[in-house]
C-alpha cells in the first residue's frame, strides 16, 4: 500500500468511525476500533480496550443525545495519525455524575479529536473540548 493509499483508508476510516456515530450505532463504531483500542476521555482518565469503550458508550448514550456536524478529517501520509475537527449539537437527557442537572438542554460546542490507527483499526482515540463552556451552556449562561 502507497502512503497515499495509507492515507486515503485512514481518512475513511475515522469518517466511518462518525457516520456510525452520528447514526447511533455503536457496534459499527465499535467494530472500527482495534481490540487494545486506548481511550482518552475528555478531562478524564484513559480506559482501554473495546469492553470500556462500549461502557463509555452505553453511558453516553443514557444521558446525551449527539451530533457531529462540519466534519473536517486530516490525516498523515502514511496513515498511522488522523485527526478531526467538528462541531457537536447535543441534548443533554439525563443528569450524569457530578455534571449539572439534565433538562433536556441543548448545546453546540467545537471539538477536537485524535486517533492512532494500527491494522486499519483505530488504536487510540482522544477527544478535547471545552467542559467549562459545555456546563455554562447546560446551565443556562450561553456558549459560544
Amino acid at each position: 500500500m502507497t502512503a497515499s493509499d495509507s492515507q486515503a483508508a485512514t481518512l475513511d476510516l475515522v469518517r466511518r468511525y462518525y457516520a456510525a456515530f452520528n447514526a447511533g450505532n455503536a457496534e459499527g463504531m465499535l467494530a472500527l476500533l482495534a481490540d487494545d483500542v486506548r481511550h482518552d476521555v475528555n478531562e478524564g482518565g484513559t480506559q482501554t480496550g473495546v469492553d470500556a469503550f462500549r461502557a463509555f458508550l452505553n453511558r453516553m448514550d443514557a444521558h446525551y443525545r449527539e451530533r457531529a456536524e462540519e466534519l473536517v478529517v486530516m490525516a498523515t501520509p502514511d496513515g498511522t495519525r488522523a485527526a478531526a475537527e467538528f462541531v457537536i449539537h447535543g441534548e443533554y437527557l439525563k443528569t450524569d455524575a457530578d455534571l449539572p442537572e439534565a433538562r433536556g438542554q441543548t448545546y453546540v460546542l467545537p471539538v477536537g479529536a485524535f486517533f492512532e490507527v494500527r491494522g486499519g483499526r483505530i488504536a487510540r482515540v482522544t477527544n478535547l473540548y471545552n467542559l467549562a463552556d459545555w456546563s455554562r451552556q447546560v446551565s443556562g449562561g450561553g456558549g459560544a
